[in-house]
């Protein structure tokens, strides 16, 4: 079809090239009614509602008759093309473009530096990405050898990556991956295996591949006995399907390291198998992941800090309960090492009495998630200076022989021979040593309090929180929280009642510090919008380095009551124009949106707030608001911003249009193109909205 070549023809310049070639057959096809290769003035009409256009039936008449140059009553070839030209005017970057430009023709290359340094706030680099631009986006010849830019080459650029509202330079991986794995934020998921909800939903393989594609670095696993001698994975005490422990590792180990990320992946593994069905989960762990299995210890790490995920690179971790101490199991492989020696010197095998072999270290009892077991009534009491001197023991029942599954029991050590020889016999840990051998660095402790952890746990434990106890602790310790996380990590999880695996907002904990927090990644909406904006960072690999006031231990940093040094800023907003936003009920052909746009800032909670413009009426094709919003944040550091462009309703909920999220360290000033995405985070193109971002040192204005 002629019209179709043409329309190749003429977007050959523009930016994103392939996908406007696509989206620009789609829309010719769809208008194009009885596929003549040519419109009528009625199929242009009907392609105006298609594309969200409400225009008035004269005006649309004028711009057919005006490109219907052949005066045949059609539009075909070059006229298809003048006409879709005159329906996507960008006025208001003609205007801006007028303003930088001595004749309104070009913009020579100092004008553009001009226009790079002062409102793109680009600085010392202009010279040098002003040249860079021009070769880049230019479409004419001519025009790129006389280091010119035309006003298609300008809004080519302005559409581009290096016109959109996130720093291109924060895409690729560009933080320091050298600092220890707690002093990062890391991608968490809850409940990995469910796709739908905690209490009926399917569990399947497709929810860890789902995740890992997505960039997250911490995978849940909730493994129980299953039939034939084969642990499964399922939500416990409910009726949600189930699927081999087997084939989770199966997946985990096709795609751990496959799409995004490099960098450690860790399972956190909740165990609920009796003995014998955990020694076959150490040797599916062993066997099905191998060589990316991390168990052992990095060599030339020192014994006060968790290493980095650049010495983990390719390692996938196990976080669980462990019988034993780091300390204990580096001395177990040195002596390991030591052993063929001291037999040669020593002649024969050296046995030892097995009653000076040492007890484990008392071991308390971690946090279960709700559905995993039953949750105690009360908050767990840190232990008395009489229970420390215990010694913990994982037995079988005496009676029953079988084991007391996931059950830690206390004993008081017995001084009688004849005791402790009964004791020997009968007893049989409930954690397979084999299992428990695999848990390095991530050894799963109870939280009593931040100064028992301080006193008792080192800096390879993890504990768990839900989410109510980890915001009252914010709340009520925040500081504390801080130091603590700045140490150790954290894992916090959602709270049993949210069935419908819903999100709480993650921001809320990230603000302390906390590393791991955990989403239902099947659930989209605002909290999933801002999880996936903070990591969309640095390369998407899992990782983002927390701010420096989160990894000092000695940090005065309050999440609730923030003081100085922080130096506030003043954002202000203008929301200039949208370009070809899509219908909110698609099966509707005459429906138009009503869009205004709405800008959210997620952070401390003096921080957090939204505006939002009017609405435009009927018009999803190319609205204009020009309105401007003002924001004064305290700690821009910790802000996550959301744009959501939504459907003007009467009702108190607006219909969603398309959202984008981005850290606030990732924002770029000047005029900038912020491209949708959808609900589930799939990008809109070409829908966009077009601002202009500046930020400003905030003088200590009220908040308005």
């Amino acid at each position: 079809m002629q019209g179709l070549q043409l329309l190749v023809d003429f977007v050959t310049n523009m930016d994103q090239q392939e996908r406007l070639d696509q989206w620009l057959r789609d829309w010719f096809q769809r208008g194009d009614k009885n596929q003549d290769g040519r419109m009528s003035f009625q199929e242009v009409q009907r392609l105006l509602h298609l594309m969200n256009v409400e225009m008035d039936r004269e005006y649309a008449l004028s711009l057919f008759q005006a490109a219907d140059v052949s005066q045949s009553d059609t539009l075909e070839g070059e006229e298809f093309v003048q006409f879709y030209k005159a329906l996507t005017k960008r006025t208001e970057v003609q205007e801006l473009f007028e303003n930088f430009s001595s004749d309104g023709q070009k913009l020579t290359l100092l004008e553009f530096v001009d226009f790079l340094r002062e409102e793109q706030k680009e600085q010392d680099r202009a010279p040098d990405l002003a040249l860079e631009l021009i070769n880049r986006y230019e479409p004419s010849d001519s025009g790129r050898l006389r280091h010119v830019l035309s006003v298609d080459g300008f809004l080519s650029y302005l559409c581009s990556k290096d016109g959109s509202i996130f720093n291109p330079a924060c895409l690729p991986i560009y933080q320091d991956m050298t600092q220890p794995m707690n002093h990062y934020f890391i991608n968490s998921s809850h409940n990995t295996y469910l796709v739908a909800d905690q209490l009926c939903g399917q569990s399947s393989i497709e929810g860890y591949i789902r995740a890992l594609k997505r960039g997250c670095r911490c995978v849940e696993v909730d493994v129980w006995d299953g039939p034939s001698g084969e642990p499964v994975v399922y939500h416990g005490h409910t009726l949600t399907s189930r699927i081999l422990f087997k084939d989770v590792l199966a997946t985990v180990a096709q795609y751990a390291f496959q799409v995004t990320s490099d960098y450690p992946l860790i399972l956190s593994l909740e165990n609920h198998c009796t003995w014998e069905q955990q020694e076959t989960m150490a040797r599916y762990l062993t066997e099905i992941l191998g060589e990316q299995l991390l168990s052992t210890t990095v060599n030339g790490m020192p014994l006060n800090q968790l290493p980095s995920p650049e010495q983990l690179r390719g390692k996938i971790l196990l976080k669980g309960k462990k019988l034993t101490t780091l300390e204990e199991d580096i001395e177990e492989e040195e002596n390991e090492e030591l052993q063929p020696e001291l037999e040669r010197e020593q002649g024969s095998e050296v046995e030892l009495d097995p009653f000076l072999e040492p007890e484990p270290e008392p071991e308390l009892e971690p946090e279960l998630e709700p559905g995993h077991e039953p949750e105690p009534e009360s908050e767990p009491q840190e232990p008395s200076s009489r229970s420390k001197d215990k010694q913990e023991k994982v037995v079988k029942c005496p009676l029953s022989g079988l084991p007391i599954c996931c059950q830690i029991m206390v004993q008081t050590p017995s001084f009688n021979p004849e005791s402790l020889l009964l004791s020997k016999q009968i007893a049989k840990p409930i954690l397979c040593p084999a299992l428990s051998a695999l848990v390095v660095y991530l050894k799963s402790v109870s939280f009593y309090s931040f100064t028992h952890s301080k006193e008792h746990y080192h800096f390879y434990e993890i504990s768990s929180f839900s989410e109510a106890k980890a915001k009252n602790l914010i709340k009520e310790a925040g500081n504390e929280f801080v130091q603590h996380n700045a140490w150790q990590l954290s894992r916090v999880y959602p709270s049993g009642l949210r069935t419908d695996s819903s999100n709480y907002n993650p921001q809320e904990l990230w603000i302390a510090g906390c590393q791991m927090v955990a989403m239902n990644m099947q659930t989209a909406g605002l909290a999933m919008d801002i999880c996936d904006g903070l990591f969309r960072q640095n390369g998407g690999c899992g990782y983002v380095l927390k701010p420096d006031f989160l990894r000092d231990t000695q940090s005065s940093f309050h999440p609730h009551r923030p003081i100085s040094p922080f130096q506030g800023k003043r954002l202000l907003v203008q929301v200039i124009s949208g370009q070809q936003l899509p219908k909110v009920d698609d099966t509707k052909e005459r429906s138009i949106v009503d869009p205004l746009v709405k800008v959210e800032i997620f952070g401390i909670r003096a921080d957090t707030t939204w505006k939002e413009t009017s609405y435009v009426e009927n018009n999803g094709f190319n609205p204009y608001w020009g309105q401007t919003l003002c924001f004064h944040v305290l700690v821009p550091e910790l802000a996550v911003l959301r744009f959501v462009v939504k459907d003007y309703n009467w009702r108190p909920r607006h219909g969603f249009i398309g959202q984008f999220t981005l850290p606030w360290t990732c924002m770029q000033q000047g005029y900038r193109h912020i491209h949708l995405l959808s609900r589930d985070g799939i990008s809109l193109h070409p829908a966009s909205i077009f601002v202009y971002i500046c930020i400003r040192e905030d003088l200590g204005q009220e908040k308005s």
